[in-house]
């Protein structure tokens, strides 16, 4: 039997387990609360609270394995916990993958990176996910796999909840562009990666079009039929410390690589096609108005 381990069984990970159980696969995911292990089992999933359980035994029958667990100062929690689990098991697990950020090519002022870009991550998040790629990177034999994401959205995860509830911003800073990528293109590349391995392999999860965030505020606004937020200048917003640090860095993002080694076709290339499809789906899940029965 095929079983996948998923440490940090969240939002992007859910998204593959729906391709895996189909298919006659065994999933155990992590969480850290016990009603989130409820909502895990009930989905399919063979919850457990992690660090609390020893999943060793899990580990020592598991085939795959999907690191979704964030790093923090002291480096990455699963390799604090499992190290010599992993070590020992490296030589026998089929795949692993390790779920990083495109945050870890730091600042290229709106300029191309790819797999090959040196790492010069400049916010402290971006240092704790290029600190934890080489944590995993140096356990000898592991099948890893890295994949760099970009911004993430998708059902229940967009910008139409903060448009309709007048909490979005048009934050312009001239130059900047961020790339995205919908959690169901996330889970179709994890899955060819299954399908295909390339131990060492990296790949960035990205759509095809880097955009400013104001467009895509701009553009949710639009397909809602309101009046997009006013514009604010980035230099003079107010802004917590931490939605600042997200306009710390600007580039685009290629994607070649998993179109050409995994064959894999976007579902969804660009924001635009991903928020009219998300609409979409809102309207189907909420039926008929009363108007249009």
């Amino acid at each position: 039997m095929t079983l996948l381990l998923s440490f940090g069984h969240g939002y992007s990970a859910r998204a593959l387990t729906r391709h895996l159980l189909p298919e006659g696969w065994q999933v155990h995911g992590t969480t850290r609360s016990e009603e989130k292990a409820r909502a895990l089992a009930a989905s399919g999933v063979i919850p457990h609270i992690f660090p609390r359980a020893d999943l060793t035994p899990v580990l020592a029958r598991a085939t795959h394995v999907l690191i979704s667990a964030g790093p923090d100062a002291e480096g990455d929690p699963v390799l604090r916990e499992m190290r010599e689990a992993f070590v020992a098991a490296a030589p026998r697990l089929d795949w692993v993958g390790y779920l990083s950020t495109t945050g870890v090519y730091g600042d290229h002022e709106g300029g191309w990176v790819d797999e090959a870009t040196p790492l010069t991550p400049s916010t402290r998040r971006g240092q704790w996910r290029a600190g934890a790629e080489a944590e995993w990177q140096a356990i000898p034999g592991l099948p890893l796999h890295i994949f760099r994401l970009a911004g993430i959205y998708g059902p229940g995860r967009g910008p139409f909840a903060k448009v309709r509830a007048g909490k979005a911003r048009r934050i312009l800073k001239p130059g900047q562009v961020f790339s995205r990528i919908h959690v169901e293109d996330i889970a179709q590349v994890l899955a060819a990666s299954i399908a295909r391995p390339d131990p060492g392999a990296v790949y960035n999860l990205c759509d095809d079009e880097a955009a400013p965030p104001e467009d895509v505020i701009t553009y949710a606004a639009g397909l809602l039929g309101v009046d997009p937020p006013p514009e604010e200048d980035f230099r003079t917003a107010e802004m917590t410390p931490m939605a600042r640090s997200f306009y710390a860095e600007s580039k685009r993002v290629r994607n070649d690589r998993i179109k050409e080694d995994l064959g894999v076709q976007l579902l969804y290339p660009d924001y635009r096609i991903g928020l009219k499809a998300l609409l979409e789906e809102e309207n189907r899940a909420a039926g008929p108005s009363p108007t249009n029965p």
